[in-house]
């Protein structure tokens, strides 16, 4: 029994924001700050105008999920397993996954969510590929969905944007909202799918990398109702810089390894957080010691640039980007890697795309 790809969708709300419009909003970042970010586009669910929410988390993670089954020509009805991986649900409970299947119309089936930012679709994939092969489901629907720009708003609403600490603005640039999904089928006839996957924490002990402060356990809630902010986005920039070409090179190195595949056989590497250039960079200052990315002869494609930082929708985006865009070819082994940088977790999935459709997506 394989575990094979389907179909894939995306949802990315509303139009697009460009640097111009975040620069009038909280001021320009650095050159260099900015150059190193090299994000120029980004969707938000928010107004930016007046923070206003103009769509729900559940809503743009059932939107994709929706294209994703449509694009398989699968039907709610068909699904008997739906994960979706978030840090931005609508509420601690219910889990948002359940009400991502009442938006869907999906009946009785087994949910699971993940909470583990830019890593969870992809360890989501790994736990589908062996249900499936297991004989436990047939059809799994997985859904990455992120909605950041809320917890973007309180930083320059009603702020003049000369006084926005440059530390605030980062995130700003960084971070965009939208919602990837993949439909996998188990099919015991396949010659493609989902071959293996491999995942660590990398760092314990290590301080977060991003942190999201506000609105959960840590501190009693009347004194976190009465502080300045009631959810606070820190991110560490330099660590996140450190430390994101070790995770990238990990995964991709673990993932070949557990695989049993080398380098030489990888036709595309999805890679969300951007291409290889900065790892160059880091290999050249010896922060990256694995190099079984420099080995890889296939291409490397991502979608930062245009749709900012995506967390858990981040790989399911950028693969659906690769696809619509012709770049994943019918027996082609496509390597799809996810990193979180709020406590340095990394994982890969290895895929023998076996996909034959052409028709262009929207």
């Amino acid at each position: 029994m394989r575990a094979t790809v389907a179909g894939t969708g995306s949802f990315l709300p509303g139009e697009p924001i460009g640097n111009d419009l975040i620069e009038r909003l909280a001021g320009p970042l650095p050159a260099e700050v900015a150059e190193d970010i090299s994000i120029t586009e980004r969707h938000w669910i928010i107004d930016p105008e007046t923070g206003a929410h103009r769509f729900a988390n559940s809503e743009i993670a059932a939107r994709a999920g929706a294209a994703a089954l449509a694009d398989a020509g699968v039907g709610p009805d068909e699904v008997d397993l739906l994960v979706l991986a978030t840090a931005t649900p609508e509420y601690p409970l219910p889990p948002a996954v359940n009400l991502v299947q009442d938006r869907l119309g999906i009946g009785r089936c087994a949910t699971f969510e993940l909470r583990s930012g830019g890593a969870g679709t992809v360890q989501a994939l790994e736990l589908v590929r062996l249900l499936l092969e297991s004989g436990a489901h047939t059809t799994a629907l997985v859904i990455g969905s992120e909605t950041t720009s809320p917890a973007l708003a309180p930083i320059f609403l009603g702020v003049e944007p000369g006084k926005v600490r440059i530390r605030d603005r980062i995130p700003m640039y960084m971070f965009g909202d939208g919602a990837g999904a993949v439909v996998v089928r188990a099919d015991a006839d396949a010659t493609g799918g989902l071959v293996g996957g491999a995942t660590a924490a990398i760092a314990p002990g290590r301080a977060p990398g991003i942190q999201v402060v506000g609105g959960g356990t840590h501190a009693p809630v009347h004194e976190q109702a009465a502080a300045k902010r009631l959810v606070t986005l820190k991110v560490d920039v330099v660590a996140a810089g450190h430390l994101a070409p070790v995770l990238v090179a990990d995964a991709i190195g673990d993932t070949l390894a557990a695989c049993g595949v080398g380098p030489e056989e990888i036709d595309v590497c999805v890679v969300p957080e951007g291409n290889s250039g900065w790892m160059r960079a880091a290999m050249a200052e010896g922060t990256v010691e694995r190099d079984e990315w420099t080995k890889i002869t296939g291409e490397f494609v991502d979608s930062l640039s245009r749709r900012g930082a995506l967390g858990c929708a981040g790989p399911l985006v950028c693969l659906d980007d690769a696809a619509r865009a012709g770049q994943l070819r019918p027996g082609g082994r496509v390597l799809l890697v996810g990193i979180e940088s709020s406590k340095w977790v990394h994982a890969g999935v290895l895929v023998d795309w076996n996909r034959t459709s052409t028709e262009d997506r929207t």
